[in-house]
């Protein structure tokens, strides 16, 4: 046989082979949706995730996402996931609260973790997967990953300097465990989609708001309106997630779903340490503009934490909440952060 024809037979073979590959190739495409708007850090962020899970599945995982709550009301994105109308959400566990009490133990430990390296080492290290999908499973969802921008920090038309100033203060509040602490506080919770706080902040309806951390409030708007806040942050520290729909989830092939996961842990990384950069650099330049910041004292600190551990046990009436509270507390205990 010539070297031509040998070089024929093994191109056209060559050219079959890839033509096979990618016919076999399967494809996923996602309708996801994140209470965060294109406007802010993590919104920006999300964005990044996209083209990252792109480029590493070599465009087999497509990613339309809908930001700012477009197609349903944030604390709808996770039915709207395990019912069809998304794939999959990106918001944060803690709006499914009052499905079962043990979501508010899936996103935000309310000043339990002193910093998102911590919260990270439990999922990665601590049997957190497991743990979280014990009751995402039951839900017909997959937890896939956590980014935790860190540590949030409150905005208010008023001071916010200590406990004292809780006092009939109205603020904005996500659902979950966070509203008994600050109740017991002497605040005001008000609950109300992530979306509306401009406005209320801007009509008078609320005083303040617990919505994030120093650099997505700016994204927010939120100081152009109030004039108080606090940093570093102290009173929470959410962690938004992505979770699917668990048919859409185990029809994808392994390396999608690998893909995803690693993914949403890069994210974590770069999310986290992006946010402490761009806040440690807006706190400068809201100092210099007159922003009030305050830094609450050691006293006030430990009534918190109080009012904290109080609202855990009252707030973690069902098995499945006492167990994934539980699992963070060991872990915590474990590593000497908490006694």
């Amino acid at each position: 046989m010539s070297i031509l024809k040998k070089l024929t037979i093994a191109g056209t073979a060559a050219t079959m082979s890839i033509a096979a590959t990618a016919a076999s190739a399967q494809t996923t495409n996602l309708r996801i949706q994140t209470h965060f708007s294109t406007e802010t850090l993590s919104g920006q962020m999300a964005g990044e995730f996209i083209e990252d899970v792109s480029a590493m599945s070599n465009g087999e995982i497509q990613i339309e996402m809908f930001y700012a709550s477009s197609v349903v009301k944030s604390a709808e994105t996770f039915d709207a996931a395990a019912t069809g109308i998304l794939d999959c959400d990106m918001t944060g566990g803690a709006y499914q609260g009052g499905k079962n009490p043990a979501f508010q133990f899936t996103g935000d430990l309310t000043g339990g973790y002193a910093n998102p390296y911590q919260q990270y080492a439990w999922l990665l290290h601590g049997g957190g997967y497991d743990a979280l999908n014990e009751l995402y499973n039951s839900y017909d969802m997959e937890f896939v990953g956590w980014w935790i921008p860190g540590p949030e920090s409150l905005s208010s038309t008023r001071p916010i300097s200590g406990v004292a100033d809780l006092e009939g203060w109205k603020f904005r509040s996500p659902p979950g465990v966070i509203t008994l602490i600050f109740e017991k506080l002497g605040a005001s919770p008000i609950v109300m989609d992530f979306n509306e706080i401009f406005t209320a902040l801007e009509t008078g309806i609320i005083d303040g708001a617990d919505a994030a951390n120093l650099t997505n409030n700016i994204g927010l708007g939120l100081y152009d309106i109030a004039e108080h806040t606090n940093y570093p942050g102290f009173h929470s520290m959410p962690a938004d997630h992505l979770a699917c729909n668990k048919s859409v989830w185990d029809a994808m092939p392994a390396h999608h779903q690998a893909i995803l996961k690693v993914g949403m842990q890069a994210l974590a990384l770069k999310n986290t340490t992006i946010n402490e950069v761009s806040n440690a650099e807006n706190s400068v330049a809201l100092a210099e503009k007159g922003l009030n910041m305050y830094q609450w004292s050691e006293e006030d600190m430990n009534v918190y934490r109080q009012a904290v551990q109080d609202s855990w046990v009252e707030y973690a009436t069902t098995p499945e909440s006492k167990s994934l509270l539980n699992a963070h507390l060991d872990f915590l205990r474990k590593i000497g952060a908490m006694k």
